[in-house]
């Protein structure tokens, strides 16, 4: 009788829950798993809302080649605190090396760096592929490298310079080989065929690939990654920069100073590793692919937009109107004056947290290494772009004009004269040129409002 009773109790319970929970037809949506997205990315910043003035500030607008300033409103976004360093886009590099390390060891010759099939599965063995590599077990590479016992490195000769290329006596990586392969959908050619019944989804996504199809439009070859350490050289041909070749990316003195000779390609291929080494984690911590959204170069404008720190018509990141501050020390790193680029306290680049950050927190966003943006430069789409989070890119292809290949290049550097530090100046580099000038950081959108407002 007892156990009857219970039995009523919870079947009266299950239904009065159900009627609570919209059992009986109701409308109660579908919820996604909720987690704290108000944490800002380790190394970056929270740029809050707002509008402000993006153009040109100075007076006379008749002779500038800047556009007229407009208002403009920005949603929420992160942004990386300083310049990517040589340290940070080397964990880049690496990565991609030792994922074709082990890729090319296979689960044969490095069965301790591959995750198993789940049980039961068949044959229960390892599948070589980047997707199946266990990092943890990798690590920083060191056993994978090492020719001492256990170690792999006497399998990885293929990785080697080797014949007539190599150096007797030294085993150096062909960097040559150190290239990423990655496939992502293209947004605006799904918008272009959205209404073309006879294409799927493969003709909107853009592949870089080892082995592209000659056939297919959307077939590129994969990013070589290493930076071109020979544009210290090819920037400057009567100048003695021969030690920035040998040095500048891997000795230790240089690892907390801007990473240059990276073509915009280079960069965007950063991100997009950047979003999916992230959303390796965001798994393991049982977060959706998305709980980060993708990390991306900046806009043109966004860029200004953070640069200006939240101030309204500022002539430079720190304010204005002038260059240096009240003790008479230079407020960024570029070009004094003609033969002078050491009075700002550099010679080359210097330090990425070198000088004050702006009112965002941000440092060098004037001078040091100008900075790809994701913008296609093409003054004439001014006129065209809307009033809030403005943007105009282009997907150059390998056959079009090096005109369509420009982006917009902001912020300055080292090499340049005081004007191009102006919040409101821009320039142009072509997409696959790398630079001893020109580098680069990411941003992240703001999955909301405000990191402030409580939903």
């Amino acid at each position: 009788m007892k156990n009857a009773y219970i039995f009523v109790f919870l079947i009266v319970t299950i239904l009065l829950s159900s009627c609570g929970k919209g059992g009986q037809g109701e409308l109660v949506g579908v919820y996604n798993r909720k987690f704290k997205n108000n944490r800002v990315p380790l190394g970056m910043v929270y740029i809050p809302p707002g509008r402000t003035l993006i153009g040109i500030s100075d007076e006379d607008i008749n002779n500038s080649q800047s556009s007229p300033s407009s208002m403009t409103s920005f949603s929420a976004f992160f942004m990386d605190q300083t310049e990517i360093s040589n340290a940070e886009y080397r964990q880049f590099v690496n990565w991609v090396r030792d994922s074709i390390a082990v890729t090319l060891l296979g689960p044969s010759g490095a069965p301790n760096f591959f995750k198993p099939l789940p049980q039961g599965a068949a044959g229960a063995a390892p599948i070589a592929g980047t997707q199946n590599i266990d990092w943890k077990k990798v690590g920083n590479g060191s056993l994978l490298w090492s020719n001492k016992t256990n170690g792999m490195g006497a399998k990885l000769t293929d990785m080697y310079y080797s014949g007539a290329d190599a150096i007797p006596g030294r085993n150096e990586i062909d960097i040559r080989k150190l290239r990423y392969a990655y496939s992502y959908v293209n947004s605006d050619l799904a918008v272009e065929g959205r209404k073309d019944p006879s294409k799927k989804r493969q003709d909107f996504i853009v592949t870089y690939t080892d082995l592209p199809d000659p056939t297919n439009p959307n077939h590129h070859p994969s990013i070589p990654v290493y930076p071109d350490t020979l544009v210290w050289k090819v920037d400057y041909t009567y100048s003695q920069n021969d030690p920035m070749v040998k040095t500048y990316f891997n000795h230790p003195s240089y690892d907390n100073y801007p990473v240059v000779g990276v073509t915009w390609e280079q960069a965007a291929a950063f991100c997009v590793w950047r979003t999916r080494f992230y959303e390796s984690v965001a798994v393991a911590r049982k977060q959706p692919l998305n709980a980060r959204p993708e990390y991306q170069l900046p806009s043109d404008a966004q860029f200004e937009y953070a640069a200006r720190g939240g101030n309204v018509k500022t002539k430079y990141p720190w304010g204005g109107p002038y260059i240096r501050n009240t003790k008479g020390c230079m407020q960024a790193n570029f070009k004094v004056g003609r033969g002078n680029y050491s009075d700002d306290g550099g010679l080359y680049t210097v330090n990425v947290k070198s000088y004050f950050p702006n009112d965002y927190g941000l440092y060098n966003m004037a001078g040091n290494v100008a900075e790809w943006t994701i913008t296609s430069y093409n003054q004439s789409a001014a006129p065209m772009l809307l009033d809030f989070n403005p943007n105009y890119t282009y997907e150059a292809k390998t056959q079009d004009s090096k005109y369509k290949k420009r982006k917009v290049v902001r912020g300055g550097s080292w090499k340049d004269i005081g004007f191009f530090l102006q919040n409101s100046v821009g320039t142009y580099e072509y997409q696959d040129q790398p630079r001893s000038y020109i580098g680069f950081r990411c941003v992240s959108a703001y999955p909301g409002t405000d990191i402030t407002y409580r939903n």
